[in-house]
C-alpha cells in the first residue's frame, strides 16, 4: 500500500511513522523535500500551490492508495491559505483522481462562542477570512468524497504553546476563565489518520479532539497544581486572535465511536511527559 502525504512537519512525521510501521510505503512531500534513509520512505519535493509541481509530482510517483494533505500555512495569511488549503486540496484531487483524499482541516472552524458541545452536524460559519477559507477547502474534498479531519489545537512531544507560555510565566486566563481549550495529541490525531487509511472510517466530517475540554481556569489550576506555579492573570478576552474568538466544546463522539479511543483524553494526562520534552 502506498500513501502519498502531502506535508512532513510535525503532525507528519507522526503519520508517516504510524503508516510505515502498518507496513506502508510512503512517499513524504514538503516544500524542501529531505534525504531520508529510512526504509519505505522517500522525501520529495512539491509546491501544493503549483497544479504544475503537482502534476510533475504525479508523474513521478507510483499510483497512491491514499493522500493525506496535512501540510501548513507557515502561520501565513489568507493569501498563504488559499495557496496552501484551498489551491492545494483541488490540485491534489485534479492530479490523483480516484484516490481518497484526507484533508486536516481545523476546529476553529466551528465559530460558537456559547461554550455549546459542537460536532460534525454543528454549523460551521467562520468569522475570519482564513477560516472561510479552510471551509472551502473542506468542501471541495467532501464534494469528492474524501475525509475531512477537524483537527483541534495539537500537542506532543516537543510542541505545546499552552504548557511552554504557562512555564515561561506569560500565560494569562482570558476573563474568568469560562473559555474552553480544544486539544488533541499529535499521536492520537495520527492514529486517527491511519484508521481512515485502513478503511476504519467512512468518508465525511470527523472531529478529532481529546475527550475532555477544558474550561481555560480549570486547566491552568490543574497546572499551577501540578508545577507549583502561581495562576496566570486574568485579562480582557483577545478579540484578534487570528481564527476569531470563539467559545465551545468539541465533541469526539463520532469518532470514539468507530472504535478509537485517545491514548490522552485530556491534555492534562500528557502535561507532565510533554513540559519534560520542551
Amino acid at each position: 500500500m502506498n500513501l502519498l502525504l502531502c506535508g512532513h512537519g510535525y503532525l507528519g512525521r507522526a503519520v508517516s511513522r504510524d503508516f510505515l510501521a502498518a507496513g506502508w510505503r510512503v512517499n513524504a512531500v514538503s516544500q524542501s523535500g529531505g534525504s531520508s534513509a529510512e526504509p519505505g520512505l522517500t522525501e520529495l519535493a512539491a509546491d501544493l500551490s503549483s497544479r504544475e509541481s503537482i502534476e510533475r509530482l504525479a508523474a513521478s510517483v507510483p499510483r497512491p492508495d491514499f493522500v493525506v494533505h496535512c501540510a501548513s500555512s507557515g502561520r501565513g495569511g489568507p493569501d498563504a491559505y488559499q495557496g496552501v488549503y484551498r489551491d492545494g486540496c483541488r490540485h491534489l484531487l485534479g492530479a490523483f483522481t480516484g484516490v481518497p483524499l484526507l484533508f486536516t482541516s481545523s476546529s476553529s472552524v466551528y465559530a460558537q462562542v456559547d461554550g455549546s458541545v459542537v460536532t460534525e452536524e454543528s454549523p460551521a460559519v467562520p468569522e475570519r477570512e482564513t477560516g472561510r477559507i479552510l471551509r472551502e477547502a473542506e468542501s471541495r474534498v467532501l464534494d469528492a468524497g474524501g475525509f475531512v479531519f477537524r483537527l483541534s489545537g495539537i500537542y506532543g512531544p516537543g510542541r505545546s504553546v499552552i504548557l511552554r507560555k504557562f512555564l515561561a510565566g506569560e500565560a494569562t486566563i482570558e476573563e474568568d476563565g469560562r473559555r474552553h481549550l480544544n486539544q488533541i495529541h499529535r499521536d492520537d490525531a495520527a492514529r486517527a489518520i491511519l484508521r481512515a487509511a485502513g478503511g476504519g472510517l467512512a468518508p465525511g466530517i470527523w472531529n478529532v479532539s481529546d475527550s475532555t475540554p477544558l474550561p481555560q481556569i480549570e486547566c491552568y489550576r490543574a497546572l499551577s497544581s501540578t508545577f507549583g506555579r502561581e495562576l496566570p492573570r486574568s485579562v480582557p478576552r483577545d478579540l484578534n486572535r487570528k481564527r476569531g474568538w470563539t467559545d465551545k466544546r468539541v465533541s469526539n463522539a463520532k469518532l470514539v465511536a468507530s472504535g478509537w479511543s485517545p491514548a490522552y483524553p485530556s491534555f492534562l494526562d500528557a502535561a507532565e511527559s510533554v513540559a519534560a520534552s520542551l
